[in-house]
C-alpha cells in the first residue's frame, strides 16, 4: 500500500495553497455533457401521443415518443398543493428501474384536482385551479408551457433540448438468442436493434479520466430539459458553487456543476462544482418569483443563458426608453448522468410563496440549540487535552464569550473515529466535564471513511454486517484518505443508518457526555486516490451505482449522525451536526459551512453571496471559517471577518494545520479589543438570532436573505451581495484599506437607524458611511422591534436568565411590530408547546405585547429590564402596565 500513501499525501498536500484544475472535470472532459450539450435547440424529435392521455382527479399520463429511435417516455403531470406543478419522465419500459430519488421529499407531495379545458389534434389545455392558470400540452413537438392569464410564466422544452437516453443492451455483448416469457422485456431487446441507427459516441460505454476507468455497464443514460422564463433576467441557488449571487450565463464556458467534491482551496468566479449540491434554483423579476427543483441525485450540469446576457446597462436604457418589444428571457437546461426527470415547478407569486412552497416538499431548516448560534472556536487540530484547557482558559482571561471549541482529526487514536487518542485524550469526560462547568461544549469530528484494520470495532462490525459500499466486482470498496486504506460505509440502507446512529451511544462512544457534539466532514465522499477525489461512480449500493445517489451520501451521513445525537438523549436534546457535502433537504437536519476557504479578502467577500445562495434554497444555517482556513490571514483581514461573520448565521474560526496559531487574543491588545467587540455584538444579539432561526423552522424563510427578497420591486435590490438583511440591514466591510463603503438603503418610505450610534437615515439612497477599524455597519429598519441581552457572559447558557433589552425603532408611517420567543434552548419541549411566544407593537406611543401562542406555557426567570425608543423625542412621563398574562 506504499504507492497509495505517497500518492494519496501528493494529493493533500501539493492542493495545499492552490486548487489543481486538473483533477476535476470540465463539460468537454464529461462525455454525458459534452453529448447532450451538443444537441441543437429547435431539433426536438420527442412528440405527445395524446390519444393515450389519462386523467384521473389528481394525475395526468401521457406518451411520448422519440421519433428518431421510437423509445416511449412516460410523462406523469401533477398538480400540487400550494401552487406547484410537478412533472415526471421516465421510459415507459425501462429494461430495468431508473433510480428516482427517496428520502428527500418530507412526505409524499399532497395533489389537487386537474381538470381539461380543451383539446385538439394539436394539444391539450388543462385548468391549475389558480385564477387563471393553466397548463398548455402541445403535441408536435412535444412542449409544455404554463400560463396565468396570457402571460407565459414557463415553458419547458421550448427549445426542443428534452432529451432522454433509454437503457439499452450493449451490441457487443448482446446475443439476439434470448429466450424470455415477459413479452415487455421482449419488446425492449427487440429495441436495442435501433442502435444500429444511433450514433455510438466515445464514452456511452465506458469513460476514462485520467487513469480512472468507469466501466459504465449500464451504458448511457443521462437525462436532460431544457425551461424558458420569459420576462426574467436574474436568476439565483443551485448551490455550492463560490460565485456571484446571481447566476451568470454559461454561453462561452461550462456549466454550472452539481457534483459534490473534494475541492482543496477553491478558486471563486466560476463554476466548478464544490462540496454540496442543492438543484434548485429560483427566478426573480418585479412581477414574479418563482423555482425550479430539479430533484436528481447523479451529476447535474446547469446551463444558463439570456437574450439580455450581452447588453450594457445603457442598451437596457434605450430598449426601455424606445419601447423594445422584445421580452427579456432567460433559458435553463438541466442536464443529468441517470435517473429521471422529476421537477417541481414552483410558481410564487412572490419570493416568501417559493420559500414555503420548497420547504413543503423538503422541509424546514432545524431548529438549532441557542448555544450554537453563539460562537465557535476550531482549528486543524487542538494539541491535547492541556491545549483544550489553555485555549479554554484564555477566552476567560481576555473576556471573550465563546459556546464550542472543536476538535479535529488528530484527536482519534490513528484516524479511527469513535476514538480517542489515549496519550493526547487519554480522559476526555474530564476534560469535558471541565467545558460543562463552565456551561460550555465540544465539537468533535467523526468521518464517513473507516480504517481498514482488524483491530478496529467500528470497521470489524461494518465489515461483518456487510453495511460498506461494494466495488463492481462485488467486494468492500476501498479508497484511501486520512486514514490510510478506509471502506465507506453504505448510509443509503437505513439498517446501516441505524447502526451508526446507535454507535453515539455513551456506552459505544466512550468518553463522550452530552456537550459533546459533531462534525462530519469529507463526505462527498472523499476519496484521495478516487477519480476527482470521490468514490467510483460504478461502486454499487445494493443494486444501485453511485452515479445514481452520488449528491445524496453526505445528506445520509448527517442525518444518521443527527439521529445519532438525538437517540443517544433518549429523543429529548436537539442535535446540532455540522456537514461539509449537503444536498436538497439537508436544511432540516443541521448546519452548513463553505468548506476549505482561503485567507484572502476575496474569499471574505464570497462569503457573503455563497450563504445567501443557500439560504434561498432552505439552507439558512450556513458560515464560512473565519480567518480563511488556509493561509495566513493579516490582522485587518482577521478583525474584519470576525465582524463581519458576527452577523452571519454560522460563526466560527478555523484554520488550517500548517498555519500558525490564531487565537483571538494573539495579534496585540488593539485586536483583541476589536475581536472582543465583535464577539460579544453577536452575543446581545442572540435572542433575535434565535427567533430568527424559530421563524426559519416554522415557515421555511432563510435567516439571512437578498434585499430583493423583501422589496421585490426594486431593481436596484436584485443584483446586491455585498450587504443582505436578517431584518438588520448588514454592510461588512470586506475592503482592504477601507476608510467608506457606501450602502445602498432600501425603501422610499423606510428609515434605517444606525445600531452602534442610532442615528437616522431615510431610505431609497445609497448611503457613504466612513468606518474605521471597529466599524460594523448594521442599519435597523424603522418600524420593528428587537430583543437583545446587554450583560454578555462567558457562554450564551451563563446569560439564560438574564434579562432583555428592547430596541424599539419607530417609522412614523406605520406601526413597529417585533417578536420574542423564549423556550429552554436545547430540547425538543417546543414541539409540545412548551415556549413563550410574543408579538410586540408600539403604535400610538404604546408598547403592548400580545400572546402568539396562547396554548403554549413556559416559565422563564428573565424579565425586561429596558426599552430603547428610537427616532422618538424624550417622553415627559412613562406609565408603565402589567397584566398577569404578560412575559
Amino acid at each position: 500500500m506504499a504507492p497509495l500513501l505517497v500518492v494519496g499525501l501528493a494529493l493533500c498536500l501539493s492542493g495545499t495553497w492552490a486548487v489543481d484544475k486538473g483533477n476535476f472535470k470540465t463539460c468537454e472532459q464529461s462525455a454525458f455533457c459534452k453529448r447532450q450539450r451538443a444537441l441543437k435547440p429547435g431539433e426536438s424529435p420527442y412528440r405527445a401521443l395524446l390519444e393515450t392521455m389519462e386523467l384521473t382527479n389528481t394525475r395526468l399520463t401521457l406518451q411520448l415518443i422519440n421519433d428518431n429511435n421510437k423509445v416511449r417516455l412516460l410523462l406523469e403531470l401533477y398538480r400540487l398543493q400550494g401552487n406547484i406543478t410537478r412533472v415526471k419522465i421516465n421510459e415507459l419500459k425501462p429494461l430495468k428501474p431508473r433510480y428516482e430519488v427517496p428520502d428527500v421529499l418530507i412526505r409524499e407531495p399532497t395533489t389537487e384536482p386537474l381538470s381539461v379545458l380543451s383539446q385538439d389534434e394539436n394539444g391539450v389545455v388543462l385548468s391549475l385551479g389558480v385564477e387563471s392558470q393553466r397548463v398548455i400540452i402541445s403535441a408536435r413537438p412535444f412542449r409544455l408551457d404554463i400560463m396565468e392569464g396570457s402571460d407565459v410564466l414557463m415553458s419547458l422544452n421550448s427549445r426542443g433540448l428534452l432529451a432522454f437516453e433509454h437503457l439499452r443492451m450493449r451490441k457487443d455483448t448482446f446475443s439476439y438468442k434470448v429466450t424470455s416469457t415477459v413479452a415487455s422485456v421482449w419488446d425492449n431487446i427487440k429495441r436495442t436493434t435501433k442502435e444500429e441507427e444511433e450514433k455510438v459516441e466515445d464514452g456511452m460505454w465506458e469513460e476514462t479520466f485520467k487513469s480512472h476507468t468507469d466501466s459504465k455497464p449500464n451504458g448511457p443514460s443521462a437525462v436532460s430539459l431544457d425551461f424558458s422564463l420569459p420576462g426574467v433576467e436574474h436568476v439565483y441557488g443551485i448551490p455550492e458553487h463560490a460565485d456571484t449571487l446571481r447566476l451568470k450565463t454559461t454561453d462561452n464556458g461550462d456549466p454550472y456543476r452539481l457534483y459534490n467534491l473534494d475541492v482543496f482551496q477553491y478558486e471563486l468566479y466560476n463554476p466548478m462544482a464544490l462540496y454540496g449540491s442543492v438543484p434548485v434554483m429560483v427566478a426573480h423579476s418585479a412581477q414574479r418569483t418563482t423555482g425550479i427543483f430539479w430533484l436528481n441525485a447523479a451529476e447535474t450540469w446547469v446551463d444558463i443563458s439570456s437574450n439580455t446576457a450581452g447588453k450594457t446597462v445603457f442598451g437596457k436604457m434605450l430598449d426601455y426608453v424606445q419601447g423594445s418589444s422584445e421580452t427579456p428571457q432567460t433559458d435553463v437546461r438541466w442536464i443529468s448522468e441517470s435517473g429521471i426527470i422529476d421537477v417541481f415547478i414552483m410558481l410564487g407569486p412572490t419570493p416568501k410563496d417559493v420559500f414555503s412552497q420548497y420547504a413543503s416538499l423538503t422541509g424546514t431548516q432545524s431548529f438549532p440549540p441557542l448555544a450554537s448560534l453563539g460562537y465557535h472556536q476550531c482549528r486543524w487540530n487542538y494539541n491535547d487535552q492541556e491545549d483544550v484547557k489553555s485555549v479554554d482558559a484564555g477566552f476567560d482571561e481576555h473576556d471573550i464569550p465563546y459556546d464550542f471549541i472543536w476538535l479535529d482529526i488528530e484527536h482519534t487514536d490513528g484516524k479511527r473515529y469513535f476514538t480517542w487518542d489515549p496519550h493526547k485524550f487519554a480522559t476526555p469526560k474530564e476534560m469535558l466535564q471541565g467545558l460543562m462547568d463552565k456551561k460550555r461544549k465540544m465539537v468533535a469530528i467523526v468521518d464517513p471513511h473507516i480504517k481498514v484494520d482488524s483491530n478496529y470495532k467500528i470497521h470489524n462490525e461494518i465489515r461483518t454486517l456487510g453495511f460498506y459500499v461494494k466495488n463492481k466486482d462485488g467486494g468492500d470498496y476501498e479508497g484511501w484518505c486520512w486514514p490510510g486504506s478506509a471502506s465507506y460505509p453504505d448510509f443509503t440502507r437505513a439498517d446501516m443508518r441505524a447502526w451508526w446512529a446507535s454507535m453515539f451511544a455513551y456506552d459505544q462512544y466512550e468518553g463522550t457526555m452530552e456537550n459533546l457534539y459533531t462534525w462530519n466532514d469529507m463526505n462527498e465522499p472523499s476519496v484521495f486516490n478516487g477519480p476527482e477525489v470521490t468514490m467510483h461512480k460504478d461502486a454499487m449500493h445494493g443494486s444501485w451505482e453511485h452515479r445514481d445517489i452520488h449528491n445524496l451520501y453526505g445528506l445520509y451521513v448527517q442525518m444518521a449522525t443527527a439521529e445519532g445525537l438525538i437517540q443517544r438523549s433518549g429523543g429529548v436534546e436537539r442535535p446540532f451536526v455540522l456537514t461539509r457535502a449537503f444536498f436538497a433537504g439537508s436544511q432540516r437536519i443541521g448546519a452548513v459551512w463553505t468548506g476549505d476557504n482561503a485567507a484572502e479578502w476575496d474569499h471574505l467577500k464570497i462569503s457573503i453571496p455563497m450563504c445567501l445562495s443557500m439560504g434561498l434554497v432552505g439552507i439558512s444555517f450556513c458560515g464560512a471559517d473565519i480567518g480563511g482556513f488556509f493561509k495566513s490571514p493579516s490582522t485587518e483581514l482577521l478583525v474584519r471577518w470576525y465582524q463581519a461573520g458576527a452577523y452571519q448565521p454560522f460563526y466560527r474560526a478555523h484554520a488550517h494545520l500548517d498555519t500558525p496559531r490564531r487565537e483571538p487574543w494573539l495579534f496585540g491588545p488593539e485586536n483583541t479589543a476589536l475581536i472582543r467587540e465583535a464577539v460579544r455584538q453577536r452575543y446581545t444579539f442572540l435572542p433575535y438570532w434565535y427567533q430568527l432561526f424559530y421563524r426559519a423552522h416554522v415557515t421555511g424563510e432563510p435567516v439571512m436573505r437578498p434585499l430583493w427578497v423583501e422589496y421585490p420591486q426594486d431593481l436596484a435590490t436584485f443584483a446586491l451581495e455585498d450587504e443582505y438583511l436578517i431584518d438588520l440591514l448588514v454592510h461588512p466591510v470586506v475592503e482592504e484599506g477601507a476608510r467608506g463603503v457606501t450602502a445602498y438603503l432600501p425603501g422610499k418610505d423606510e428609515v434605517w437607524f444606525d445600531v452602534h450610534t442610532f442615528q437616522k437615515h431615510n431610505g431609497a439612497q445609497n448611503l457613504y458611511i466612513p468606518v474605521t477599524m471597529s466599524s460594523i455597519p448594521v442599519f435597523q429598519r424603522g418600524g420593528s422591534i428587537i430583543p437583545r441581552k446587554l450583560r454578555v457572559r462567558r457562554s450564551s447558557t451563563c446569560m439564560e436568565h438574564d434579562p432583555y433589552t428592547l430596541y424599539v425603532a419607530l417609522n412614523l408611517q406605520r406601526t413597529a411590530d417585533g417578536e420574542l420567543y423564549i423556550d429552554d434552548g436545547h430540547t425538543f419541549n417546543y414541539e409540545k408547546k412548551e415556549f413563550i411566544y410574543r408579538k410586540l407593537t408600539f403604535a400610538n406611543k404604546v408598547l403592548s405585547s400580545v400572546n402568539l401562542a396562547p396554548d403554549a406555557k413556559f416559565t422563564t426567570d428573565s424579565w425586561i429590564e429596558r426599552i430603547i425608543v428610537l427616532g422618538a423625542s424624550k417622553p415627559s412621563k412613562v406609565t408603565l402596565k402589567t397584566f398577569e398574562s404578560a412575559c
